[in-house]
């Protein structure tokens, strides 16, 4: 059923939270509509400060999200936040119901939350990710919070869709190894060991100090990540959370960074539009006779793959 788009535009910066929900749906869905909705989001956003949040299973990621929330909207900021969760290989949809976890926050107007499933993309963000950041800042807010699946080392997708990356740890969970293994040291812009009240927090936050320290190239001027440890169940350390993240946002608006982040986001953003339409052509070249000649010259000898994948591209997209 078709939607009437501009309606629904107006009514998401009114903040009703159904039309929101109703974007998002036909982000998700890939409605043929999608184009009209993006083109109508598009002169209202890039306002909104995007913050990632990604760890290992068990950190706390929900409930340090839900704490950031409180901690935002008691100064006064409206909150959106996407929870990514795993996929249900059934239904399609998200396993996990983070609007159920943070019911605290359900009849506050001014945070949206919304659970998006996976879909089996990897990197641990769903595949509409960006286009439902980008209804949610047309939509008013002034902070989104993007929680990850956070089930292993791949998971760091987030760092190229956020502003700001957070990388959550805790202690007695073998977080340090993981840290040197998957990566983290690079994507972290703050670093939060929550649970600190449990025993090895301090152990784990002079670890992460001293892997960060010897992993760092850093000119003078750099940012270096910090390292704050909270009981986020408690809301203890949020503020200090909050406080890093706010210095990191001025170091990069003070140093061009926001502005560079925000442009490789966008690019990224085109590219993966335009290689999943091109996928989506080649599929339905399926059974299709040039393909079938192409694989056929190759077998006998006469073409290369590489040059067959040329001529391909070239017949898709008219030599250009």
């Amino acid at each position: 059923m078709k939607v009437d788009v501009p309606t629904l535009v107006e009514q998401a910066r009114e903040g009703r939270p159904r039309a929101v929900a109703r974007l998002i749906s036909l982000v998700e869905g890939a409605s043929p509509q999608l184009r009209e909705v993006m083109a109508a989001l598009a002169p209202l956003a890039g306002h909104a400060y995007v913050v990632g949040l990604t760890g290992s299973p068990g950190v706390g990621k929900s409930t340090s999200t839900s704490a950031l929330v409180s901690a935002y909207r008691k100064a006064g900021r409206r909150v959106g936040v996407l929870a990514v969760d795993p996929s249900s290989p059934f239904s399609g949809g998200a396993l996990l119901g983070d609007r159920v976890r943070m019911s605290e926050h359900a009849s506050d107007p001014g945070v949206y939350i919304r659970s998006m499933a996976t879909r089996g993309h990897l990197g641990g963000l769903a595949w509409s990710a960006p286009q439902a950041i980008r209804v949610l800042d047309a939509a008013g807010c002034d902070v989104i919070l993007v929680e990850t699946v956070g089930v292993g080392q791949s998971e760091v997708e987030i760092a190229s869709r956020a502003d700001t990356s957070v990388v959550l740890l805790a202690p007695g969970m073998g977080d340090g190894i993981q840290a040197a293994k998957a990566g983290i040291l690079e994507i972290g812009d703050v670093y939060v060991v929550n649970k600190a009240d449990r025993d090895g927090a301090d152990a784990t936050a002079r670890e992460l100090n001293h892997m960060l320290g010897l992993g760092e190239s850093r000119g003078p001027g750099d940012w270096r990540p910090p390292i704050v440890k909270t009981v986020a169940a408690r809301g203890e350390g949020l503020d200090e959370v909050v406080e890093a993240l706010e210095k990191h946002r001025a170091w990069m608006e003070e140093h061009g960074v926001l502005a560079e982040r925000r442009t490789a986001r966008a690019a990224r953003e085109v590219e993966t539009i335009a290689v999943t339409a091109l996928r989506e052509r080649i599929a339905d070249l399926h059974g299709d006779r040039r393909l079938d000649a192409l694989a056929e010259r190759i077998v006998a000898g006469g073409l290369d793959p590489y040059a067959a994948a040329d001529e391909l591209v070239a017949g898709l997209t008219g030599g250009n």
